[in-house]
């Protein structure tokens, strides 16, 4: 492997100083074999810049939390391998979420937020018994949950939502995944008026405009497009019948 001389240019600004104002930022850093953003970013903070600030946690693509954008694109730090990237490369933070500092955003809160716009618990007038033997669903059903399940909560999805970075109430396609999660839920005994009131509207899934930025950026390949579709569809029947 040649190795290269690798230049980034990285997004500065500290919210808490306002005074000071936003720059990019180059950095250049020697190309090793098998080498991740991460391992950049963590070799620019402890060789060239401590101060930098960026999100990591499990460096396998799990947690979400090193989400930012990659020469414009929203994707994790973790799981892109520098050879795969040009010589030159900029990184900047995910838009739409509130900004902490440099390559930092607080995801937590949106995500906080969506959990409860959307209700994301299991809906049951059923008395929760402890010692009860667990309730059994179909193996069907479990994997199509399980597939909605799979959300890191990344917001790489949200990043490169067109409707979201215009209208910020709009849950996205994290949000509308969340729901169709319990709409597949047999244990969920809300009726499709119910998820109507939640998610029936502009701000919720009639509000997307197919661009379907948030399939192309999900890192870990769930099927948005679809989950947008299966929701559609069936708050389309409920709508109708109102």
């Amino acid at each position: 492997m040649s190795n290269r001389l690798l230049t980034f240019n990285i997004f500065r600004y500290d919210p808490n100083t306002p005074e000071i104002e936003p720059k990019m930022q180059k950095f250049q850093v020697e190309e090793e074999e098998r080498m991740t953003l991460f391992i950049v970013l963590n070799k620019i903070r402890e060789e060239q810049d401590p101060t930098l600030k960026f999100d990591f946690v499990c460096r396998a693509a799990i947690c979400g939390s090193c989400a930012m954008l990659v020469n414009g694109k929203p994707t994790l730090a973790c799981k892109t391998l520098t050879k795969d990237l040009p010589n030159e490369t900029t990184l900047m933070p995910l838009p739409a979420f509130k900004l902490l500092g440099d390559l930092s955003v607080d995801t937590g809160t949106w995500f906080r937020e969506m959990s409860i716009k959307t209700e994301a618990w299991v809906h049951t007038d059923k008395v929760f018994d402890p010692k009860a033997e667990e309730e059994r669903m179909s193996n069907d059903q479990a994997l199509a949950i399980y597939e909605a399940e799979r959300c890191i909560e990344c917001g790489c999805c949200i990043a490169g939502c067109a409707t979201v970075n215009i209208r910020p109430d709009f849950l996205g396609a994290a949000g509308i995944n969340r729901v169709a999660r319990f709409m597949l839920d047999p244990r969920d005994e809300r009726t499709e008026q119910e998820y109507f009131e939640v998610v029936g509207s502009d701000d919720g899934v009639f509000g997307c405009v197919g661009l379907m930025a948030c399939d192309d950026n999900c890192p870990i390949g769930i099927p948005l497009q679809g989950q947008l579709s299966y929701v559609r569809r069936k708050m389309a029947v409920a709508g109708w019948r109102r």
